[in-house]
């Protein structure tokens, strides 16, 4: 799907189908390139607020921040108030118009939830579970879509992220989920789902929009460069996040149009 025609009929009935969509080609080489020279400035030195692989304690992390590895971020908090060029990411008027398209009407950026970059390191970056990004987050509607912004090629071996279709539509009972609320794989009714998993792979500049209720997991990265992904997380105007919980921690932002 070509990003200049934002979502059309064929790409919004396979989002309604499968949870995503992949939006071609929005972003050119040199909004990559000055995108993720932004951000690999903000690694080295870190400029915080961050999370670290070690906070997680996912498969392949290192144990805490003294470990070997752990200095490793996971990644940068806050992106939209970091730059004017991850602002233009988070308000590309492609991505909008699209999301407010699969939305349904005007809609909004929460400040709340992603509103990061993701960094998938060489050696210390862990694996991802099968989980729905639902889980922590509390709106009044469980309807919200993120945008993934690929800064460069996103494939399998550098952790792409992998998605199961159509269970953004999926209910599960309680028992198929581990404490932390991932799927456990040890059940077959679980393991018959994740044998449905496909990789979503992206080029440079590709934006990957997935639903909140989607099951999705990432590997590790083991090629010897690092994965920059800009993420965004969006609800439409009369959603609101509840009261007093995290998810209304901040004021979220209009989108143009």
């Amino acid at each position: 799907m070509s990003g200049s025609a934002a979502v059309n009929e064929h790409g919004s009935a396979a989002f309604q189908r499968d949870g995503y969509v992949v939006l071609r080609g929005v972003l050119d080489a040199d909004q990559c390139d000055a995108a993720g020279a932004f951000v690999r400035q903000s690694l080295d030195p870190l400029v915080g607020p961050a999370e670290y692989e070690a906070d997680v304690g996912y498969p392949g992390a290192p144990s805490d921040r003294d470990a070997v590895g752990g200095a490793t971020p996971r990644r940068l908090l806050h992106a939209y108030a970091r730059s004017p060029l991850l602002q233009h990411l988070a308000l590309h008027p492609l991505v909008c118009r699209a999301l407010q398209e699969l939305l349904g009407g005007p809609s909004l950026l929460s400040q709340c939830h992603h509103n990061c970059v993701m960094t998938k390191h060489p050696g210390y970056s862990s694996a991802t579970l099968w989980h729905q990004d639902i889980r922590y987050w509390s709106f009044d509607l469980p309807e919200l879509i993120s945008a993934w912004f690929a800064l460069g090629d996103e494939r399998k071996v550098n952790g792409a992220l992998q998605v199961i279709p159509g269970t953004h539509v999926v209910e599960l009972d309680r028992g198929r989920l581990d404490a932390d609320l991932f799927l456990r794989p040890q059940l077959a009714e679980n393991a018959r789902m994740i044998e449905q998993a496909r990789a979503v792979e992206l080029d440079a500049g590709d934006v990957l929009l997935f639903h909140c209720r989607l099951f999705h997991a990432a590997g590790r990265n083991l090629t010897d460069e690092v994965k920059l992904s800009p993420v965004f997380t969006y609800h439409r105007a009369d959603n609101l996040p509840i009261p007093s919980t995290r998810s209304a921690a901040f004021p979220s932002i209009p989108l143009p149009g």
